[in-house]
């Protein structure tokens, strides 16, 4: 039998003191935590670095914005020739389904009421609002409270994404309205005159629906609809000019002696009235011209409309409705051939007025467009 042999520590470590191994075990982890402890855990940013990240933060921003807005203000455009493009395709779908475009607005001299449905609530069933178009009684004004439900919903295609002020219009009598932002072509100037029944020169006219042979210019050389901001401030009333047959004014500071009337501050904000300062424009300035008007110490950019629209108007309807947008440089326009594109601020006003008249002989060279 083999004999066990006794396991020997090393002398060195057999021979040292308990106490003497424990101190040196004990120096060991505390030089090795020494060593350790400015990475054991996160450490808290400085002041002065906070301020260094919010500053680069800043930078970056400031860099970034201006970029994002223009790719926004981008697709802001391009939807808003899009909704030109349909309001094109139902006015033409209205035409080939009954040979002529809707009126601006139907007038009845036998009828008591002035509150008329405008051009676009015609056109409903051909922008996919057919069972809103059901709900409207055309015997009846939009004002009867069996269209209240009517007026108050917002048609999307009639309203531009960049409009700022996508608001309702609240009636004194509680109706509830709302805006839009795309005006049909009622004339450069004159619009319309009761006891005549004469209309002006644009595309649209009162009760008598036109049709596309009637668009001698061509339908490439004529705007349909131009661009208008919801909420423009307007003179309505004033009876000036009071005669028939005034030529359009010369220009901008012949067109201010007009600017009078009483002052309203919500045109453009009912999508079913069919009065040129509701749901109309016209060519008598270029794009984006402001109009001042000074009330109660406030300057507004005003719209005029010299007689609102009515059967019961006997002094004719000239009207200031300038086409105005938010998109830098100048207003998107539906032409009749269907196409939509952008008129600059600084077209000609020859060159514009012309393309607000549907018939007046007018040679439009498309380089004048750019």
């Amino acid at each position: 039998m083999q004999p066990i042999h006794s396991f020997r520590m090393p002398t060195g470590l057999w021979q040292r003191p308990l106490s003497e191994a424990a101190e040196a075990h004990a120096a060991v982890t505390e030089s090795r935590d020494s060593h350790a402890l400015p990475w054991l855990g996160p450490r808290a940013f400085t002041l002065i670095e906070l301020l260094v990240v919010i500053a680069i933060i800043g930078l970056l921003m400031a860099l970034l914005l201006p970029a994002i807005q223009r790719v926004r203000e981008a697709a802001n455009r391009a939807r808003c020739l899009n909704n030109l493009k349909q309001i094109g395709i139902a006015l033409h779908s209205h035409h080939s389904q009954l040979d002529y475009f809707p009126p601006a607005m139907i007038i009845q001299p036998a009828v008591s009421y002035t509150d008329n449905w405008s051009l676009q609530a015609r056109l409903l069933p051909y922008i996919e609002q057919d069972n809103l178009h059901r709900q409207i009684n055309f015997a009846l004004p939009y004002s009867d409270p069996s269209h209240w439900q009517v007026s108050r919903v917002p048609i999307p295609i009639f309203l531009c994404p960049s409009e700022t002020k996508k608001v309702p219009f609240v009636e004194p009598s509680g109706q509830i309205q709302f805006p839009i932002n795309y005006g049909a072509n009622l004339g450069v100037w004159f619009v319309y005159h009761a006891p005549s029944g004469l209309s002006g020169d644009g595309v649209f006219s009162h009760t008598y629906p036109r049709q596309i042979s009637e668009i001698l210019d061509g339908t490439s050389n004529t705007v349909g609809y131009a661009e208008v901001k919801a909420w423009t401030p307007y003179l309505a009333n004033s009876c000036n000019p009071n005669a028939l047959n005034v030529p359009p004014p010369a220009d901008y500071n012949a067109a201010m002696a007009y600017v009078s009337g009483t002052f309203r501050d919500n045109g453009h904000t009912e999508w079913v009235d069919g009065k040129v300062h509701q749901t109309g424009v016209t060519f008598t300035l270029p794009p984006n011209t402001k109009v001042p008007y000074t009330n109660n110490g406030n300057v507004y950019d005003v719209d005029v409309n010299t007689a609102r629209e009515s059967h019961t108007q006997t002094c004719p309807s000239y009207a200031i409705i300038t086409s105005r947008s938010y998109h830098p440089g100048g207003v998107n326009v539906l032409f009749m051939d269907g196409s939509a594109r952008q008129i600059r601020n600084t077209i000609s006003l020859p060159v514009w007025r012309a393309l607000g008249t549907r018939a007046g002989g007018e040679v439009v060279n498309q380089n004048d467009l750019q």
